[in-house]
């Protein structure tokens, strides 16, 4: 019988603003942070998985410390005489609670959305039905295909995670990290080699840069600034923001897109900038200047005559500030103009933004939903019945609709040696829709969606993630502190992240073309990708919802052969990944190839059953590989060994959890590491984070001053050994 108990690690934390050394010191000591945390874990690593969790918890905990210069090493070294870990047991932090449940019917719900279980009916087989078989006649060489996008990246789908949630997404602080997100980065990391998060969205815009915060905490609303229509509030970060940032970084390869208040260009706040590049260093990827400058006359953050030339001239302003700043060394990472579809981007294109500040672009980026749900949730706009807009959602009609506006702009992004983004989309703004945006349909049309905006030339693309109020989210940690049961929610959209990263792969070399598939038919897409000069993968969809299998087609794939004059080039076998459900409207029983991340409060963020890859057997003289697809569902065929094993780590990163007490989501010592700890009093004692308080969690016993002393010696000697060879 075995429990386990969750690490909380009281970093030391000294300040002396007066000291000049400090701004110098705080940059070189960043650098090294997120790396020691790393190192750290591994090098004292015993074989076993959970064991692994409790050493890269005490590099994490430990890491903190290194928050401090090297003029706070007296500090550190304090932390030495007193350094007794506490261990408790954390309930799960609240990201508000359900005003109600449904009962009988989705129509009574009255809880939050992410949990809503309102089911849609699916659309009816369309009238003609699409032919079942049809042949997809391909190249082998992407030297003979015309249409083939710019190389694009494994990672070309990312998460935009709105700021004002980053202490229940990613992690309490950078002691204590959710085991889950961790989790979920990692599986997207081992398949794309990388993963890209935006943090900002519209409370990036009122967020305010503190060095500590009443009883100890990262984070804190200003409830007091709701001026908006959205009711968006300000926030206060401190910098231990950043070092979580670095620490999941050093674990699972996040690199990261931060956003910089934009609401007092008299007085601009780049704190953030600032800490940003020295703590995360070359895993910043850029800032973002203005979240939506187009709507900030509706919502009241500039006049009602505020125009692209008002943002033009703002933008040059804060390039000033930036220039100015020597606490921000890299300069040429900016990104604009993100605006939504009120302006168009051609309306900022031509005030001269780009000549006139290429040097300080790092991208173009517009940010754009296919529709919105503010009037259910603000009672701003029109109502929108979910069941009527269903099917709109259901075609490959959808994507290619949503990224016609922007081909203007991705030829000009080429043009001027820029890459172009979606910073922000999901299904809808304002939250997205019940039955539409947490269904299995979400997941065929976000993944379609993505490879058009792959095949458009963006360069990469962040589906949003905001609290429990939205129906949207790819993944929601639980609404209530009974983290004894309720574990993570993941949402479909998750699900075409992973298959989309699979697509791509590590390489950044694939290229992709949309085939029209089937003549052209909105409910059959598909796709051909090429990594370098290869034909690696075909893309298959099926819109159509048919329990019977009447509508299940078979895609049979030539390659090069008697028609193009070359000889037959199919392999002798191929391999196929499915991402399957049995409805559009399904909200679970979601599968990519075999495996599921549960239904409703059934994740720690890791895969979970057999892994099953089909392998089809192709005729080489009839130069045929016959794949079906079932109505609902995607293929994703590898055509080589070498492209399927690519994306299939043998030995997938996780972060073990437990169900067990109440530790769920947070970082777990072996039960046997505190039955030889030299120390086993002060049970029952509750801690700083006890019942009663927002962390919820209480003291069960401490690690000993023997373990926690041999730690910080072999950290302590690190650190001093550092800073001796700098100085």
């Amino acid at each position: 019988m075995s429990s386990t108990s969750a690490l909380h690690s009281n970093a030391c934390r000294c300040s002396n603003d007066s000291n000049e050394k400090a701004k110098a010191d705080i940059r070189d000591v960043a650098r090294a942070h997120a790396w020691l945390s790393l190192q750290f874990a591994l090098y004292f690593a015993p074989q076993n998985a959970s064991s692994l969790v409790l050493t890269v918890g005490l590099s994490i905990g430990l890491s903190a410390v290194m928050q401090t210069s090297a003029l706070s090493l007296l500090c550190y070294l304090s932390f030495l005489s007193v350094a007794q870990a506490s261990v408790t047991v954390y309930s799960q932090v609240r990201l508000g609670s359900p005003t109600g449940t449904a009962s009988g019917s989705a129509a009574s719900y009255t809880g939050a959305a992410a949990y809503d279980p309102t089911i849609l009916n699916p659309p009816p087989i369309p009238s003609p039905a699409p032919a079942t078989q049809f042949t997809l006649q391909l190249a082998s060489s992407a030297q003979n295909v015309q249409g083939l996008s710019i190389p694009q990246p494994g990672a070309f789908f990312g998460f935009s995670i709105e700021m004002s949630v980053i202490n229940q997404v990613i992690g309490i602080n950078s002691t204590f990290l959710q085991v889950p997100f961790l989790n979920l980065m990692a599986n997207v990391k081992e398949r794309a080699g990388r993963v890209h998060v935006r943090v900002g969205g519209n409370t990036q815009e009122y967020a305010t840069v503190v060095p500590t915060l009443a009883d100890g905490k990262d984070m804190e609303k200003d409830k007091t600034s709701l001026t908006n229509p959205t009711q968006t509030p300000g926030l206060f970060l401190t910098y231990d923001i950043f070092y979580m940032l670095a620490n999941v970084t050093a674990l699972t390869n996040v690199n990261w897109y931060l956003g910089v208040p934009f609401n007092d260009t008299s007085n601009f706040r780049l704190q953030i900038a600032e800490i940003g590049e020295a703590v995360l260093g070359d895993h910043l990827l850029g800032l973002q200047v203005g979240n939506e400058p187009d709507l900030y006359s509706a919502h009241g953050h500039r006049p009602q005559t505020y125009s692209p030339s008002d943002y033009f001239g703002e933008f040059g302003t804060i390039i000033q500030a930036i220039a100015n700043d020597a606490n921000i060394p890299v300069k040429n990472n900016l990104i604009g103009p993100s605006v939504s579809g009120t302006w168009t981007p051609e309306d900022v294109w031509n005030t001269g933004f780009v000549p006139s500040y290429s040097s300080s672009l790092g991208a173009l980026a517009v940010e754009h939903y296919p529709t919105d749900n503010c009037y259910a949730e603000y009672g701003i706009g029109q109502p929108v019945d979910p069941q009527t807009v269903f099917p709109q959602f259901l075609t490959h009609a959808s994507g290619q609709g949503l990224v016609a506006p922007y081909l203007n702009s991705t030829n000009y992004a080429q043009s001027q040696g820029k890459p172009f983004l979606m910073f922000e989309t999901n299904t809808a703004s304002c939250g997205g829709f019940p039955g539409i945006s947490d269904s299995f349909g979400a997941a065929l049309w976000a993944l379609d969606y993505g490879l058009q905006m792959a095949y458009s030339n963006f360069s990469g693309a962040m589906l949003h993630v905001g609290g429990q109020n939205v129906y949207y989210n790819p993944f929601t940690p639980p609404p209530t502190n009974e983290s004894s049961y309720n574990q993570w929610t993941i949402g479909p959209v998750y699900y075409s992240v992973l298959a989309l990263a699979e697509a791509f792969g590590t390489s950044n070399n694939s290229r992709i073309i949309d085939l029209g598939a089937n003549s052209q038919n909105q409910y059959t897409p598909a796709y051909a990708i090429y990594e370098g000069s290869n034909l690696v993968k075909v893309a298959l969809f099926n819109f159509m919802t048919d329990p019977s299998g009447a509508n299940t087609y078979t895609a049979t794939i030539s390659i090069d052969g008697s028609a193009a004059g070359l000889p037959n080039g199919v392999p002798t076998q191929a391999h196929v990944k499915y991402l399957l459900a049995p409805s559009v409207s399904s909200k679970t029983d979601m599968t990519w190839a075999g495996q599921t991340l549960g239904g409703v409060f059934q994740s720690d963020g890791r895969l979970a059953g057999s892994l099953n890859v089909e392998t089809v057997t192709c005729d080489q003289n009839a130069n045929t590989c016959q794949v079906q697809v079932p109505a609902p569902g995607f293929a994703l065929v590898f055509l080589s060994q070498s492209s399927l094993s690519e994306v299939s780590p043998s030995a997938p990163q996780t972060f073990p959890t437990t169900a067990y007490t109440q530790t769920i989501n947070t970082v777990t010592i072996n039960p046997s590491v505190l039955a030889t700890s030299n120390g086993r009093g002060r049970t029952g004692e509750l801690g700083s984070t006890s019942k009663g308080n927002p962390n919820g969690a209480s003291r069960v016993g401490v690690v000993g001053s023997g373990v926690a002393l041999l730690l910080s010696i072999v950290v302590g000697a690190f650190v001093i050994g550092r800073e001796a060879v700098r100085l």
